[in-house]
This record gives C-alpha cells, structure tokens and sequence, in this order.
C-alpha cells in the first residue's frame, strides 16, 4: 500500500482536458458519472465533438453554473447540462438503441480497476452492503468503438487501481482500450500496462511504483 499524494500530477480538470485531447474530430461520445462527465467543458478548438448521454439527449454541452440550468435538463447521473445549438431529445430507449447499435464511438469512463489486460470493474466492489451502480455502462463497453477510462491512480488508500487482475465484479472483459489518470496516460498493449505519457513533474518510477501490475514503455520512450 502507498500513501496518497493529491498535490503530484493532473488535477480532475486537467485529466478531463487531456482525455479531451484525445478525442478525435466528428465522434460521438458518451461520458460516464464523475471525473468523465468533466471532459463535456472542453472541445479541442477545430473540432466537433457531440456528446451523448443514455437518458435520451445527443449534444451535451457542459454544465452550467451552480444556480443556474434547468432542473429537467439532466444527465445520466441526474446532475444538469447544457444542450449546444442542434441538440436533439429521443426516448431512453433510443439512445440505447445508438449504443448497442455501434453507433457511439468512443465512452469515457470511472473505474475501480482496471486490469492489464484491460478489464474494467466500475460498478461495485461486491461487498454485501455495496450499492450496485451499473447504469449504462456494461451496454456502453460492450457496444462502442473504443472505451477510455479516467481515474485516480490510487484509492485514497493509496491502493493501486491499475491491477494484475480485477478483484472486483467486472463490468467487462477485455474492453478497455486507454487509461487516464493524474499522473499519467496508459495504454492497454498486447503485453499489459503501456506508458504513453507522464503528467508534468512525474517520474516514470513514480508510476511504476504505484501501478499493481507491470508497466512497459513504448518503443523505449514516451511523449
């Protein structure tokens, strides 16, 4: 176990605006509850990107200020959005239908674990007084394009999130394609954990350290 340090590597805002970075022009994304409901503030200027939310709206624009938006103006986890200019409203079985259907492309997503060979666990810990949150999510992993997940490295425990194995109910096999947490970006590789790029001021060690499972550097570099 390792003790967590909050003030080394990207904050939430700056992990959302990363993963935001990442997101290529024209896709349709589907935003999970928590640090990835964030990535809706920010649109890498030049491109379009439409977000999309399972309860039934396409063209999500960023929350509003706390004492303001409309009450009835909501996102999956029930908290308020904007809607851009050319949004479109459908029933909540629509917007499923879009999921399974393939026709999102890219989810973002929290996590519990991941594992290296990119298992996700997002919706409980399995503990008799767990309270199950599945939602969207076991449809979103197993019907869209390609699955990001943003996360904390570590627990507030200071346990790594980025394990061997999920010890954790999975919410998918073998689904998750990149990871982004504060101290770095992570692909899943045909041989695990793969290191694309560190958060300013982190060491690779550092990472390595904190990550349950082996780590591997791209090409013997990253960026």
């Amino acid at each position: 176990m390792t003790s967590p340090e909050e003030s080394v590597g990207w904050s939430r805002e700056e992990m959302a605006q990363r993963a935001a970075r990442d997101i290529e022009n024209g896709s349709y994304v589907n935003l999970g509850i928590g640090i990835p409901e964030r990535v809706a503030k920010y649109v890498p200027e030049g491109r379009e990107v439409i977000y999309h939310t399972e309860n039934g709206l396409l063209g999500m624009g960023p929350a509003p200020e706390s004492d303001e938006g409309d009450p009835e103006l909501i996102n999956a986890g029930k908290r308020r959005v904007t809607a851009v200019p050319g949004a479109s409203y459908f029933h909540h079985a629509d917007s499923f239908v879009m999921i399974r259907g393939g026709h999102i492309d890219v989810c973002v997503l929290g996590a519990m674990q991941v594992s290296e060979s990119g298992d996700l666990a997002n919706w409980s810990t399995g503990e008799p007084d767990a309270v199950p949150a599945v939602g969207g999510a076991m449809d979103l992993v197993a019907g869209v394009g390609s699955v990001r997940v943003i996360t904390q490295h570590c627990t507030k425990n200071g346990d790594p999130k980025l394990v061997e194995a999920c010890s954790f109910p999975l919410t998918g096999p073998a689904v998750v394609n990149r990871i982004y947490t504060d101290l770095a970006v992570i692909d899943i590789g045909p041989e695990g954990f793969q290191l694309v790029e560190l958060a300013p001021g982190v060491d690779f060690e550092y990472v390595r350290e904190r990550t349950g499972a082996s780590l591997a550097i791209i090409d013997g570099h990253w960026r």
